[in-house]
C-alpha cells in the first residue's frame, strides 16, 4: 500500500472518529440530574451536571424550577456563587446559583436536596442557564411519554418509582451472621478478643 493510501485511510478514520465523539458531545450536552431515578416521598439530592456554556459564552447563573410537589428544597452553597431561594419566605419554587463563571469548556455540579411527592411518575425539572452571551431554557418536555429525542432543550428527568418498592426493598429480612461465624475454632463466643 502506498503512503497517500495509508495517509487517506488515516485521515477518514479520524475523521469517522471526530464525528463519532462530536455527536457524544452533543447528546451529553443538556443540563441532566446525576441520579435519573428515585422513590415517591423519599428525601431526594438532585445533582445537577452543567457541562458547557451557552454557543461559547461562560455560564453566570442556573436557575432550577422545582416540579409541583417537590418540598422542603435545601441548596447546596458553592463558593464564587451566590443562592438565592425564591419565594425568600415560605416553600421555594426556584433555587438560583449566581456567580462563577463556569467557563464553556469547564464542567460543574449544582446540587439541592428536597422531598419528593408521593406519587410516582415522570418528574420535569426547568432549569434556566443564563451565560455572559444569551441564556437557554431548558424546559422542553415530550408531547407524550419521556423520550427526549429531537429536543433542542429539553428538561431534566427524574423517574418517581412508587414508594412500595423501597418499602419492599427495606423490609426484606437479612439473617444475622452467628456470633461465632469469625471466631477461629476452639474460640466460640471470642472473635475479636485476644488472649
Amino acid at each position: 500500500m502506498t503512503v497517500p493510501a495509508l495517509r487517506s485511510i488515516f485521515s477518514a478514520a479520524a475523521a469517522a472518529t471526530l464525528a463519532s465523539l462530536a455527536l457524544t458531545g452533543a447528546a451529553q450536552a443538556h443540563i441532566t440530574l446525576e441520579q435519573r431515578t428515585a422513590h415517591a416521598g423519599s428525601t431526594y439530592k438532585a445533582v445537577f451536571r452543567v457541562g458547557h456554556g451557552c454557543a461559547g459564552s461562560a455560564t453566570r447563573a442556573v436557575v432550577v424550577y422545582l416540579p409541583a410537589g417537590v418540598t422542603h428544597a435545601h441548596p447546596m452553597p458553592k463558593p464564587g456563587w451566590a443562592l438565592d431561594a425564591l419565594p425568600a419566605s415560605g416553600e421555594a419554587t426556584q433555587i438560583a446559583w449566581r456567580g462563577g463563571p463556569l467557563l464553556d469548556a469547564h464542567y460543574d455540579e449544582f446540587v439541592l436536596r428536597a422531598q419528593l411527592p408521593a406519587q410516582p411518575g415522570p418528574l420535569w425539572w426547568r432549569v434556566q442557564q443564563v451565560c455572559e452571551n444569551g441564556e437557554v431554557d431548558w424546559a422542553k418536555v415530550p408531547a407524550t411519554g419521556t423520550d427526549t429525542h429531537g429536543l433542542a432543550t429539553p428538561a431534566a428527568l427524574l423517574q418517581v418509582l412508587p414508594a412500595a418498592d423501597a418499602a419492599a426493598a427495606s423490609a426484606a429480612p437479612t439473617a444475622p451472621a452467628p456470633a461465632d461465624a469469625a471466631a477461629p475454632a476452639g474460640h466460640a463466643g471470642h472473635a475479636g478478643h485476644a488472649h
